[in-house]
């Protein structure tokens, strides 16, 4: 059920609802020991009782507040009010990638988005957490041009820290939306995730290909008439070429953006997996 204005969850009061989604509801809300607004994403009272949601929430509260790097959501606190988890983070005013691409961007732009989402890739995968679910929805700028990275949900430690990590923190082939299928978005997914096999970094790095080429062309790099076509152009298709006589994107560009959509071969990550890209 919607929270109103002036409820409280803790030391919070809901100013406003910003959003809801599959994993929740977000609210605007005041910090009043600190004088701050800040943003709070309340799992739904039906969610709460599937275990499966509530570990899935529960583990992107702590993949997020392990990481802490200016291009990825800052989380500053979690709770739990009648039962509902909730998680308290930065307050973002801007927009999503996803309502910025309306086309094409400029590439000078594109490029400083590239870095910025490979920053804060770099920053996690130190870290030993992998996104997982890497797409335009899942990256947000702020006003004054700084991207964020978004629910890390999906993320799970990478095998080499995996030693070290809680068994909540462990990988997890659990669909989001449709049964059957492994967890991240169809159209960004790595070729590992659509055959259901163990990702690493790398996953990451084939859906940054995928964001880049939607930037610069203004297009999906795989799409078909429906989740199990477009699925299968994951592993087998090569998008079109970005660059060209015609064409504006320069070839060093292009070039990046092919690495990065390299298939695994089966000795292994042909992907780069170090960093920086950029």
């Amino acid at each position: 059920m919607s929270l109103s204005a002036g409820t409280r969850l803790g030391p919070y009061e809901i100013l406003s609802a910003l959003g809801a989604g599959g994993m929740g509801e977000v609210y605007r809300a005041c910090d009043p020991r600190l004088g701050r607004d800040v943003a709070i994403k309340v799992l739904p009272a039906a969610f709460s009782a599937d275990p499966d949601r509530l570990h899935r929430f529960e583990r992107e509260a702590r993949a997020a507040a392990a990481l802490n790097h200016p291009n990825i959501l800052a989380v500053y606190d979690i709770g739990t009010r009648d039962g509902q988890p909730y998680v308290v983070s930065e307050l973002l005013e801007g927009q999503t990638l996803r309502e910025t691409l309306a086309g094409p961007l400029p590439v000078k732009k594109a490029v400083d988005y590239a870095i910025q989402i490979c920053q804060g890739l770099a920053a996690a995968h130190e870290k030993g957490i992998v996104h997982r679910d890497l797409k335009p929805e899942n990256l947000f700028i702020t006003h004054d041009g700084r991207l964020k990275i978004l629910d890390f949900g999906l993320a799970k430690l990478a095998e080499s820290a995996g030693a070290a990590a809680s068994a909540s923190m462990r990988a997890t082939k659990v669909a989001e939306t449709t049964p059957g299928l492994v967890m991240g978005t169809v159209g960004y997914m790595s070729p590992e995730q659509v055959r259901g096999e163990q990702v690493g970094p790398g996953g990451d790095v084939f859906s940054l290909g995928c964001v880049l080429y939607e930037m610069v062309s203004g297009r999906r790099a795989f799409s078909g008439g429906t989740p199990v076509e477009t699925m299968s152009a994951i592993l087998r298709d090569d998008p079109a070429e970005l660059s060209g006589p015609r064409k504006q994107i320069p070839i060093e560009l292009d070039r990046l953006i092919s690495h990065c959509l390299e298939r695994v071969r089966s000795s292994g990550f042909n992907r780069r997996e170090t960093w920086p890209l950029i």
